[in-house]
């Protein structure tokens, strides 16, 4: 998290915000990661820090957010299941920024919002800020960043699973996908 205090002025403060709620120790336990589109630059004001966790039992993990969180504005904290798989889901506001914490029992580094993050990234990195630019300016009008995606790369079906496929791919197979893309605006 300390390249966030190094990065650009929202990352700086997104830094200082998870440092003042020391969020990151308090949910040591549950191996938390900062994922989303602060730590790759694509975030809009309008951006909440969204931090992943990993549980074993949901109310447990449920039932400490709301001790650690609920004197918080706007906290809500709610479970669903989803294919199967249990998730819990806290949001609350501090200072500026809204923050997410999500839970799942899956390991944080096996979770969608982390393999998003980072085949997003490796992308922006092979096609450089044009790209970025244009994902930011997608994402001001309206749309969600894996389909953002979806419509840089021209992604035929559902950009979040396809994403997730090309999470799979070697820098080799990645960079002969994206040699083909150009950068266009609307």
């Amino acid at each position: 998290m300390n390249y966030l205090a190094c990065g650009n002025p929202r990352q700086y403060n997104a830094f200082k915000v998870l440092n003042d709620l020391s969020i990151m120790t308090v949910l040591n336990p549950f191996d938390p990661l900062l994922v989303g589109t602060v730590p790759i630059e694509i975030d809009l004001p309008t951006s909440d820090l969204d931090i992943i966790c990993h549980f074993q039992d949901a109310m447990i993990f449920r039932d400490f957010l709301i001790q650690e969180y609920s004197k918080y504005k706007d906290f809500s904290v709610k479970s669903t299941v989803v294919d199967s798989i249990e998730r819990v889901v806290c949001y609350f506001t501090y200072g500026k920024w809204m923050v997410e914490i999500f839970g799942q029992p899956k390991s944080t580094f096996q979770q969608n919002g982390y393999k998003h993050m980072i085949i997003e990234y490796r992308i922006l990195s092979l096609l450089g800020i044009k790209a970025k630019k244009r994902i930011i300016e997608l994402k001001s009008r309206g749309i969600k960043t894996e389909p953002a995606f979806g419509h840089l790369l021209k992604i035929q079906g559902d950009p979040y699973k396809v994403l997730l496929e090309m999470y799979q791919w070697n820098e080799e197979q990645l960079q002969e996908y994206l040699r083909f893309i150009s950068i266009d605006c609307d």
